[in-house]
């Protein structure tokens, strides 16, 4: 018979189950009270019995794991020093959506060279998050494959669902199951009618086909997850963290029963994709949350060692250091000066 099937399919080539990629790296007793204890500090943010600002900042994706442990002991620091007011998570992303194409992030191609090592990627990311886990610093990450949160969701603490994929019945679904808390991004166009969908899909109970932690295609049955909240991110390259902004989004999200929790996202259309007017948005929203806006639970900054981004070059020695190879992050100097900003204004 003719052939009908894969045909634009070259390889299969199969992956560790989860059980098994756990069973090689665990979660050490540190890592484990790290991510427990941090979701409970988030849900209580959510709830409004912890007044503390949640922050999420690091690197736009990982691609160097020394450079991210570096950044991560960097961060600690600032983490104990300001965690009477503010509540410090690194942003640890291994899967970055694509427009069109571009290295999707370190999970798929750990070596940045289109080897596509996926097993590699899984165990270096998984690997990564357990090293910084055990270091006491709480991780979040975008989870993109619906799969992937299998592998790794024990070692984060909070998760995003991304700006291209808040409106997928794929991702809400998987999102109804995520043990942690999750915030949904308005869509590249700006919507805010996509995440607040979003947001009341995922705390409903569903059933969908995944796979278990043996590796095994099952029929996933969920309880739902309340622990939402909206990230505003602009959109068609305009911004949308005015306080008029944020005023329609808690207005909105009274109009639709969703408790208003807000995180605001200082890079992409809300600084124009320039890193260096995250730190415009940043004081913007400090300000209003001074003033007393308590909506405002949250901040995003895309942050590295050093500041701006690069191109991945073809000899791989001529990377730089702490630098981006997605989107231009703002330097950790200027990282510690914003949130001592913040920690000054909301005292």
């Amino acid at each position: 018979m003719k052939p009908i099937q894969d045909l634009h399919v070259r390889a299969l080539k199969a992956l560790p189950t989860p059980k098994a990629l756990k069973a090689q790296i665990p979660i050490n007793e540190t890592a484990n009270r790290t991510v427990a204890e941090a979701r409970k500090v988030i849900q209580n943010i959510l709830n409004g019995s912890d007044k503390r600002l949640l922050v999420l900042c690091g690197p736009c994706s990982i691609h160097d794991p020394e450079a991210a442990l570096d950044y991560a002991d960097r961060l600690s620091t600032l983490r104990s020093k300001y965690e009477d007011r503010l509540f410090i998570v690194m942003r640890v992303y291994f899967e970055k959506p694509r427009t069109t194409v571009g290295w999707k992030g370190m999970i798929y191609d750990p070596n940045l060279d289109g080897s596509y090592l996926i097993n590699e990627g899984l165990k270096s990311g998984r690997e990564l998050l357990a090293t910084i886990n055990a270091k006491g610093i709480p991780a979040g990450t975008e989870f993109l494959d619906p799969i992937t949160p299998q592998y790794i969701d024990d070692l984060v603490c909070w998760s995003a669902i991304g700006a291209r994929t808040t409106e997928s019945q794929t991702h809400r679904q998987m999102a109804s199951g995520l043990s942690m808390p999750v915030g949904y991004k308005n869509s590249t166009n700006g919507s805010l009618q996509v995440a607040l969908d979003a947001m009341m899909s995922a705390q409903h109970p569903h059933h969908f086909i995944g796979v278990d932690q043996d590796g095994q295609v099952a029929d996933v049955a969920t309880t739902g997850n309340k622990l939402g909240h909206v990230v505003l991110r602009g959109g068609d390259a305009r911004p949308n963290y005015e306080p008029e902004c944020i005023q329609e989004t808690i207005d909105r999200m009274n109009s639709n029963n969703l408790s208003p929790a807000i995180m605001v996202d200082c890079s992409h259309a809300n600084s124009g994709k320039k890193h260096e007017r995250q730190e415009i948005v940043w004081k913007n929203i400090i300000a209003q949350r001074a003033a007393g806006n308590e909506a405002l639970i949250g901040m995003m900054l895309e942050s590295n060692i050093f500041e701006g981004k690069q191109k991945i070059p073809a000899d791989l020695s001529e990377l730089k250091y702490g630098v981006s190879i997605t989107d231009a992050c703002v330097s950790f100097e200027t990282t510690e000066r914003l949130l001592q900003h913040a920690w000054e204004q909301l005292g």
